[in-house]
């Protein structure tokens, strides 16, 4: 089941990096381009700026102070600045127009509420590992302000339609190569690990956030037991697969469609760890926007499997030995899969009733669905199926039956 591999460029060619000093530590960092990233002919006409609201008059000031000092070096047209758009954080995004008809992105992050230091850190290493990720044009980590490249869009989500997996299945085959092209570069001690006390911490927000606050419903002596041994199997189930880079986010709506030539941008790496190797494919096969069939989710999983077994990250001749038999592999996905559904749940409940962001929890019965069709899979976590269902109200479906155990 091999797919035909896209055509892509290598590398990125690295300009001269030099440091200044301004209200406070400030960094400068050499632009680094596709070498098939194109030039435009003649600027483009500048794009009418719109309302920037800040959190205080200080921050919109320092702010000021800072792209203005850029302006020249970049060719920044400073009235063209408008919003680009805004995550699950506290950061957010503004483009602003070049002279030279392209447009850079400004992340705003507030360093009392975002820490940028393993941004820069995470895409040093995507960028070795010759992901196309953002170049670094400037940093300002006293204030939380970056200058970053504009790596165009749209995102692959927005090319995609449920209905046609067809059209899909190119897009994936080119996430999956990106994907293996970052577990490669793996290295041990680089990166935070993806440990068995971090994972803990994740599964704790769905009844913390899920189903204390979003639910509010308190759970019985037994109910938190059935809970206590279902996320305890899980995290021993997950810490049994090799470890990786992990980007955490992985999936369509942070990979950026490319020109031709080129390979797909990645974005949104700055929470990456290094832990189970099951994990980015988890989320990009159980992605939290879209949904597909299982025939779909196999056949990308094999692809993949084939692939990370011929890259030696998996397998017999792989340095864990691990993962040499697919449906042990598919399990381990979706054991894993469990793990960031109940995590996700917690957070899309937390964004709405602590952050004022509530568009994230109309997604949330995709993932409710994807626990309990995982849950239903196997013997063990019949408690857990069982008390999701009191949880949402209805009945466990009947499962399909493909790596019982």
């Amino acid at each position: 089941m091999q797919g035909k591999p896209h055509a892509r460029t290598r590398g990125f060619q690295a300009a001269k990096e030099r440091t200044v000093t301004m209200n406070g530590r400030f960094v400068e960092f050499g632009l680094s381009m596709s070498a098939s990233t194109p030039t435009p002919s003649a600027p483009l006409p500048p794009s009418k700026p719109a309302q920037i609201d800040w959190p205080d008059a200080q921050r919109q000031q320092a702010f000021t102070r800072w792209i203005t000092a850029l302006a020249p070096a970049h060719s920044l047209q400073l009235a063209s600045l408008r919003p680009a758009s805004a995550d699950a954080s506290f950061r957010r995004y503004l483009r602003l127009d070049s002279a030279n008809g392209s447009s850079l992105i400004v992340m705003d992050a507030p360093p009392d509420k975002e820490n940028c230091r393993p941004f820069v850190q995470v895409q040093a290493l995507a960028h070795a590992a010759g992901l196309r990720v953002p170049a670094i044009l400037a940093w300002d980590e006293t204030q939380g302000f970056m200058l970053l490249e504009d790596l165009g869009g749209p995102t692959v989500l927005e090319r995609l339609d449920s209905q046609r997996p067809e059209e899909a299945h190119g897009w994936y085959l080119q996430a999956v190569d990106e994907l293996l092209r970052w577990q490669q570069a793996s290295q041990p001690g680089v990166l935070p690990a993806y440990d068995a006390a971090l994972l803990q911490r994740e599964l704790q927000l769905f009844p913390d956030w899920y189903v204390a606050r979003h639910r509010a419903l308190t759970l019985d002596d037994k109910q938190h037991a059935t809970l206590v041994q279902a996320f305890e199997r899980i995290v021993q189930h997950n810490l049994s697969a090799p470890s990786v880079y992990v980007h955490r986010d992985y999936m369509m709506r942070n990979l950026l469609v490319a020109a031709p030539g080129q390979r797909l941008g990645v974005l949104d790496f700055q929470d990456a760890v290094y832990g189970p190797i099951t994990y980015d494919l988890a989320s990009l096969l159980r992605d939290a926007f879209i949904s597909w069939e299982e025939d779909f989710v196999i056949d990308i999983a094999v692809r993949y499997w084939e692939k990370a077994r011929k890259a030696g990250l998996l397998g017999s001749a792989s340095h864990s030995g691990w993962g040499a038999d697919f449906g042990e592999f598919y399990r381990a996905v979706e054991w894993m899969g469990l793990q960031r559904h109940l995590k996700v749940a917690g957070i899309f409940a937390r964004l709405t009733l602590r952050d004022g962001k509530p568009r994230y929890l109309a997604d949330t019965p995709r993932f409710i669905g994807y626990i309990r069709s995982s849950a239903a899979r196997y013997r063990e976590l019949a408690p857990l199926l069982r008390l999701v269902d009191h949880i949402e109200g209805h009945s466990a479906p009947v499962g399909y039956a493909f790596g019982r155990m």
